[in-house]
């Protein structure tokens, strides 16, 4: 009896032993099934590197390179959207088809992939026919929305945009198209240039107008707007003058601008994201004014 108090008292005071060739860790059955942080006033630690290794990384990936990628992979969907408009309205040869010509340096300025850009152009050729469509609609605050899009069933189509008009304070409306204009653009950098300089520019360049803008990062950026069939001096005098060009093409420019407050502005981009989530959807051009 005395020998088995004395075993308990030796277990009491060493309760792990290293056993097998591991050198894993492990306790009688007794510690097992009583564990000593039940009872005790003391904070575990997890020592484990296959549990906590690449946590806050993930929660990185997860918050920040996810909704990155997932938003470059809309871009480059989107691009091969417009390649095949491209393609289906002046064909597959860039020498001969401007608009695709710009497109495909816009592809490559946001360094879309050659082999995604040929497949593109390829996908485009063979696509089964599909319809271009123009969405006219009103959005919070009255602004203007043209919806473009590319589908191979209109009903589809119709059915969704008005949806997400509807869930969010949107509305189709004829006579919006009235308020835009189809004209030449070409954006470069708008980093250190003032806008005495950018007047300058346009000046030059032949172009009819110049926009001060700014991306989603808020880098600056200048829009220089001119007729279609100028588009290519335009883009070819800015570049003489060492102007690095973001992207060159067609775009639906507002004649009129409409500023909104600050609550119809959050609802206003709420569509135009909810909009462009649409895989149908193109592009969607509108005429706000977001004053500083």
């Amino acid at each position: 009896m005395a020998g088995a108090a004395v075993l308990r008292a030796l277990r009491t005071l060493h309760p792990w032993t290293l056993a097998g060739p591991l050198g894993r860790c492990s306790a009688p059955v007794e510690f097992l099934q009583y564990p000593l942080w039940r009872n005790s006033p003391v904070r575990t630690l997890q020592l484990c590197s296959s549990l906590c290794a690449g946590h806050n990384k993930w929660s990185k990936v997860k918050h920040i390179k996810g909704p990155k990628d997932e938003a470059r992979g809309r871009m480059f969907m989107k691009l091969g959207m417009m390649i095949r408009i491209a393609v289906k309205e002046g064909g597959s040869n860039p020498d001969l088809n401007i608009n695709l010509a710009h497109l495909l340096l816009q592809c490559r300025n946001q360094n879309m992939p050659k082999a995604s850009i040929e497949a593109a152009i390829k996908s485009a050729e063979k696509a089964k026919p599909a319809s271009q469509h123009m969405f006219e609609a009103r959005g919070p605050g009255g602004c203007l929305l043209l919806i473009e899009v590319l589908t191979d069933n209109h009903s589809r189509s119709v059915q969704e945009i008005k949806r997400l008009l509807n869930k969010n304070g949107g509305v189709l409306s004829d006579g919006a198209r009235h308020n835009f204009s189809k004209r030449g653009v070409v954006v470069v950098p708008g980093q250190n240039i003032s806008t005495e300089r950018a007047l300058e520019l346009a000046i030059e360049a032949a172009a009819e107008d110049v926009q001060e803008t700014e991306d989603e990062e808020e880098q600056p950026f200048l829009r220089f707007i001119c007729d279609i069939a100028d588009l290519r001096k335009v883009r070819a005098s800015l570049e003489d003058v060492g102007m690095q060009i973001s992207s060159a093409g067609l775009e639906f420019v507002p004649r009129i601008l409409l500023s909104l407050d600050q609550d119809q502005l959050d609802a206003a981009s709420t569509l135009i994201e909810a909009l462009n989530d649409c895989p149908d959807v193109v592009r969607v051009w509108d005429n706000i004014h977001a004053d500083s």
